[in-house]
């Protein structure tokens, strides 16, 4: 089985499509490129054994694009084959052209492709063949069949078209382009049932093989072999090994759910193009007889958890639980555990936060979370401060115009909007915040708040306190005997989002200051005070 590089220059994209349909089965690497620019730009980077060339390109010819190869001392050695409908006329340009070694007329069959390229490739020496009268005739003999849907991914996402296929329990293969990569998805029964890629770079397959589970290690050979979805006559008989009992059909089922995950994460992560879905398509031996059956949203974290990138943890980025809108509710193939994540994330939090919440290794957590941000359910935002904050309104109609404006600003802080005791304490439970707005025109408010603060704690000490007020400026108002503290700052009612977040930045820009009023408390209490003991005083706090 071949394993040499074929790199496809032509404005065709259904002489491309053509040729990686003929090659790509017999064990060719094909890398595809739509014009000249890219195709000289991909020659220098991959170096492949063998050039397909259209002469007729936009805004030049192959035999610019064989000029400038011959320049390139990394490049001139490369063979060429000019490929063309002109036949004569055109060829006589390459003659005194080193690199040139074959000429492929357009239109041409398989067998004729498959053999001119294999020829190329060993002689790497061929005379340029002079072509007789020929005419103007179509480029292709045997037409592709038209795909049932087709088009760019500049405009939407691969989730979205995955979930739109899935929803509607349409069965055909989806190929998706990304640079010279093209990664195909098996799609029945609303599920991926397999994923397999051409054009993938052997450094790529082989960072893989590094990440095979040591109970997978053996089957390496293997990966490298059915990675490309082609039928080849090694493949063929690992099938009858399976059908046959010999092959334990657990292993490779394990084979194909790791090479599907790696290939879904790699789509997930890359630049993506054009996307062709093709209905009804029949699945090969193998991924007839080892369909995963699984969903994306399982493949996306097992591709996380194998990949294992150990990516930088970022202190200042929480995770949110994204709406479900239109998305593909399939969990299938996803263990129960991984999805008591999304249970923890009821509220904004850190990655700290989740592991802490769930009791796990960071590791694992974060693993989980890349899976789920690229599946659209969890969504990470990055905080422009480290700071939390709760607002304690217990007037109905001001809370939720408050809520509203909150979520209609740009997040600049994480907090949260609550109207009563038990929703406060409840709060306070999985976080200290930094900052405690509370309704300081409010009696009972008032009341409870300074029943909070009148402790010995520290943490509740370093906590900043914000009132709002109706006539925040007014002089009479006593805040110490009323409450015990002087607030640290006061806003005006009715309260916005901009309001609080222009106050918090003025807290966080300003020195770290202790409450007078318990500056001699902290000056000897201790710092190892459980973080659980500010919500136990919201209990005994008098209602």
């Amino acid at each position: 089985m071949s394993n040499q590089t074929i790199l496809v220059i032509d404005d065709s994209a259904t002489i491309r499509k053509l040729v990686d349909t003929h090659l790509s089965p017999v064990g060719y690497r094909v890398v595809l490129a739509p014009n000249a620019e890219d195709g000289i730009q991909l020659a220098g980077e991959i170096e492949p054994d063998l050039i397909l060339l259209d002469h007729q390109l936009p805004g030049t010819t192959g035999y610019d694009v064989c000029c400038k190869l011959v320049e390139s001392p990394a490049l001139s050695g490369i063979p060429v084959v000019i490929s063309s409908t002109l036949r004569k006329k055109a060829y006589a340009e390459y003659i005194d052209l080193d690199n040139v070694v074959d000429m492929l007329p357009k239109p041409y069959t398989e067998e004729l492709l498959r053999t001119t390229v294999a020829n190329a490739l060993e002689t790497a020496a061929m005379i340029v063949a002079s072509q007789s009268q020929g005419t103007a005739v179509p480029e292709v003999i045997q037409q592709l069949d038209e795909a049932a849907l087709s088009g760019s991914l500049a405009c939407f996402g691969l989730r979205e078209l995955i979930d739109f296929l899935n929803n509607g329990r349409k069965v055909g293969v989806l190929e998706v382009e990304a640079e010279q990569t093209r990664i195909r998805f098996h799609l029945d029964r609303g599920r991926v049932q397999a994923v397999y890629a051409t054009g993938i770079a052997d450094s790529e397959i082989d960072q893989m093989i590094q990440r095979l589970p040591k109970s997978l290690a053996n089957l390496a050979p293997v990966l490298k072999m059915t990675i490309s979805g082609r039928s080849c006559a090694e493949v063929d008989g690992f099938v009858q090994l399976l059908d046959q009992k010999v092959l334990d059909p657990r292993l490779m089922t394990k084979l194909m759910s790791f090479q599907a995950a790696m290939l879904v994460r790699l789509a997930f992560s890359s630049e993506l193009k054009q996307f062709r879905f093709e209905a009804g398509h029949v699945e090969n031996a193998l991924h007839k007889n080892l369909p995963l059956d699984i969903s994306l949203l399982a493949l996306l974290v097992e591709g996380a958890i194998c990949a294992d990138e150990q990516s930088a943890h970022q202190v200042n980025h929480i995770f949110v639980r994204r709406a479900i809108r239109g998305q593909n509710l399939d969990r299938a193939g996803l263990s129960a555990r991984h999805m008591k994540i999304l249970n923890v994330l009821t509220e904004p939090k850190d990655l700290d936060q989740v592991a802490t919440a769930l009791n796990w290794e960071s590791d694992e957590v974060r693993q989980v979370l890349e899976g789920f941000v690229l599946a659209e359910l969890v969504e990470q935002r990055e905080q422009a401060v480290a700071g939390q904050f709760i607002v304690f309104e217990p007037d109905g109609h001001a809370a939720q115009s408050l809520r509203r404006s909150i979520e209609d600003s740009p997040q600049r802080y994480s907090g949260k909007v609550v109207r009563d005791k038990l929703a406060l304490q409840l709060v306070l439970k999985r976080s200290i915040p930094h900052t405690l707005i509370f309704a300081g025109d409010d009696e009972a408010t008032c009341e409870l708040i300074q029943g909070l603060f009148a402790t010995s704690n520290p943490k509740a000490n370093h906590v900043k306190r914000i009132a709002i007020h109706h006539d925040p400026g007014n002089p009479s108002i006593d805040w110490r005997q009323k409450m015990g503290f002087e607030p640290h700052d006061v806003v005006s009612r009715p309260c916005t989002a901009e309001l609080l977040y222009r106050a918090m930045d003025r807290l966080f820009e300003a020195p770290d200051q202790e409450d007078p009023s318990s500056a001699s408390i902290n000056a000897t209490a201790s710092h190892a005070v459980p973080l659980d003991s500010l919500q136990n005083m919201v209990v005994g706090a008098k209602s």
